[in-house]
């Protein structure tokens, strides 16, 4: 069953929180990874693969670096769930 987008925010928060331990609450759908959150490039590579195993979804290494908001990342990982 496809999780929803706030339930897909939720889900990121707790990896993007495991991985950096950024507050899962800052972890906004309008927060840029690198500009907001101060998330590098070895730790967004963690948090995709995670949240590939935790959705069950396949984020393509081209497809990395359009997800710029944490937005970005819940509608992809919600559209991919299809």
């Amino acid at each position: 069953m496809a999780l929803s987008q706030s339930e897909v925010l939720a889900g990121l928060a707790e990896i993007v929180n495991e991985e950096t331990g950024i507050a899962t609450e800052a972890v906004q759908l309008d927060k840029s990874f690198t500009d907001d959150l101060d998330i590098d490039s070895i730790s967004m590579m963690t948090i995709v693969v995670n949240a590939e195993d935790k959705f069950g979804v396949k984020i393509p290494d081209e497809e990395v670096k359009n997800l710029i908001t944490v937005g970005d990342a819940v509608n992809f990982i919600t559209a991919a769930q299809g």
